[in-house]
């Protein structure tokens, strides 16, 4: 055999190694099965720590989570977009084209800056506070201070659940700060001693644990807390949903399944949400 040859040779072995190399199933992250979840903001936290067992135990699956609110999953899902949209909340009879799953159950409590010697508030106090008929404190046993309302944005389900639970025209509230997810809200509230705002208890939960200046108040009695909402005393609870629309592939109905099991269970509870009954 020439030289020339031997050189070709060696040229088109190199070439099918590198090309078995780039199309070998565990070469790249490129090459993996890949699902997407967009949507809620209070969800994607749990679907992110659901995402990372599910991976370690099917190596070759990648999963991607992203939010953009209860609105973005639903219509990425109904689009195509996504293989399952986030939705912190019960799907409506006008939302019958997608199925839901369930993933958990969750709260949506009123949060006050720690400082505020205000432990409990009222259905009737939260209506008129957000109606711009109570405007100080000082009405309410607090300081004489102004009320700072903090308010969620359009497309966001704790807005929607806030919203439909005190029988509240999102048009008339005129509130001092706009804000999207629920780490916003928080932080909004933790820096101003005067806000006042409604965001999810397991984060909220989760938030107070790790720091922040913030503090969950009775609603109408009933402690704002994990525990409340597991034994169905908490009147203000929700449940936070996976969906898909139409028929699925059989990669996003394993990760169903995954989801749904108790085998995360306990990553349920580490966020501070609820497991569904099983």
């Amino acid at each position: 055999m020439t030289a020339r040859t031997l050189t070709l040779l060696a040229i088109l072995a190199a070439a099918a190694a590198a090309i078995f190399f780039f199309l070998s199933p565990s070469s790249e992250d490129g090459e993996k099965t890949r699902l997407t979840l967009t949507g809620s903001s209070t969800i994607a936290p749990l679907a992110l720590e659901i995402a990372k067992r599910y991976e370690e135990q099917n190596g070759n699956v990648r999963i991607d989570v992203e939010t953009g609110g209860s609105s973005r999953g639903m219509a990425d899902a109904r689009k195509g977009l996504a293989d399952i949209g986030m939705v912190s909340r019960s799907l409506k009879a006008d939302e019958a084209d997608l199925t839901g799953h369930l993933l958990a159950r969750d709260g949506v409590g009123i949060i006050v800056h720690a400082s505020n010697p205000i432990e409990a508030i009222t259905g009737a106090e939260v209506v008129s506070i957000y109606k711009r008929e109570i405007t100080s404190w000082e009405t309410l046993g607090g300081p004489n201070a102004g009320i700072v309302l903090i308010h969620k944005a359009e497309g966001r389900s704790t807005l929607e659940v806030f919203l439909d639970h005190f029988k509240l025209d999102n048009p008339s509230i005129k509130p001092d700060v706009i804000v999207g997810d629920n780490e916003q809200g928080i932080k909004t509230v933790a820096a101003n001693p005067h806000g006042i705002g409604y965001v999810s208890i397991g984060t909220a939960e989760v938030a107070i644990e790790n720091g922040a200046a913030i503090k969950l108040v009775k609603l109408d009695g009933v402690e704002a807390s994990t525990a409340t909402v597991a034994d169905g005393s908490f009147p203000m609870a929700r449940e936070l949903n996976l969906v898909t629309h139409g028929e699925i592939s059989e990669k996003a109905d394993a990760f169903l399944a995954f989801a749904q099991s108790a085998e995360v269970d306990d990553l349920i509870k580490g966020q501070s949400f609820v497991p569904p009954r099983r």
